[in-house]
This record gives structure tokens, sequence and C-alpha cells, in this order.
């Protein structure tokens, strides 16, 4: 996971400047509303199934690695499910942050881009720190100086800290990852065969 920020190389604002906000509580006076959470699929599918998620959290990554590509061929891509995202800072919550503010900071049909790419470079990042969030946002579309002042937005990153956790603290999320499909929350990551079964459960 990402060092403390004391022992982190700096790329423009970045992890000691995340902890700290985060630290200091920089959500306790900002506003409650936010960006939409974000889908893939057919918005008319059937179902929709959701996830909330973090890009700091292993476990995520997990799922979002191994169990993601199948499900998506088999239900978004063929218009059978919705599927909506839901942004949580659980894990490490400084990787989070710095991920999911560079994901919403390139262009919206470019979001699920980089949020994958986070989960796929979790390890790295672990070991080579924030310059490797840089170089995603710049895949993305983002110039360096872009990625340096979405990084060091701390509007956004208060606006971020407090929206997720009242979606969360709504909806009685209190770990990730967490599926609602139709009536059905599932914690923890998620087989294939268990969300054919939940979504096999969801009324027509």
């Amino acid at each position: 996971m990402i060092a403390p920020p004391a022992r982190r190389r700096r790329v423009g604002v970045g992890a000691a400047a995340l902890w700290a906000a985060l630290c200091l509580g920089a959500a306790a006076d900002a506003a409650t509303s936010a960006p939409e959470a974000m889908s893939l699929g057919n918005p008319r599918a059937p179902v929709t199934v959701i996830e909330y998620a973090s890009v700091g959290c292993p476990h995520c990554a997990v799922w979002a690695n191994d169990v993601f590509p199948l499900f998506r061929k088999k239900y978004i891509d063929t218009g059978k499910v919705r599927f909506e995202f839901h942004e949580m800072l659980t894990g490490n919550p400084v990787l989070a942050a710095a991920g999911f503010l560079i994901a919403r900071c390139v262009a919206p049909g470019k979001y699920f881009q980089v949020v994958d790419a986070v989960f796929a470079g979790q390890d790295e990042i672990g070991r080579d720190g924030m310059q490797v969030l840089g170089k995603i946002g710049e895949q993305a579309g983002l110039t360096e100086a872009q990625v340096t002042t979405c990084l060091g937005d701390h509007d956004a990153l208060t606006a971020l800290s407090k929206r997720t956790s009242a979606d969360a603290e709504a909806h009685g999320v209190t770990g990730t990852p967490t599926f609602i499909v139709g009536d059905q929350k599932l914690a923890g990551e998620q087989s294939l065969e268990a969300l054919d079964a939940a979504i096999a459960r969801v009324p027509r």
C-alpha cells in the first residue's frame, strides 16, 4: 500500500496534501451536492447492479481484475444489466481519493478507463507511488499540469469525502466491495456465479 506521506515522493500535489486533508476532516463543511454515480450499459436494462467500491481497496481490485471482465461481457455488453458504480474511500484512503479525483477530472467517457487502470496498477502504485497515478491521468488525456491541479483541488476532495460517506450511510453500506442487486445486498467479493443467482432472482 502507499506509504505514509512523509516517506512518499512528491508529484505535484501528492499523498501528503491528500492525507492531511482527509485526516483534518475536510468533509465537515462540504456541500452535499455531487456528481452522480457513474454507470455502464443500457439505461433501460431490466436489471441494475450497483457496486460500492474503492480504488484503494485490494478486495475491490481482485473483483475488478478477475470477475468484472467476465461480468461485463455477459451482462453489460449484451444490454441485460445496467452497472452503477458508487465511490467509497475504503482501504487506502489516500490512493482512493487520488484515484477518484483523477477519474473525475478526465472526460466522462474515460472515467472507467482510469478506474480500471488504478485497480490494475494497485501493486505498482504501492511500489512506485503517486507518479503512477499521474501517468494514468496522462494516458486518459490530462496534461501533467492538469494532473497536479486535479490532485490539489481541495474543494473536490472535500466534496468527494462528504458525498461518499453520506451515500454509504444512506444505503447502509459499511464495507467494500458491496453489491446491490434489486433488493439484495451482497457484501464482499462475489463470484460470477453468485451474481448470476442474484440477477436471476430480480423480478422482471
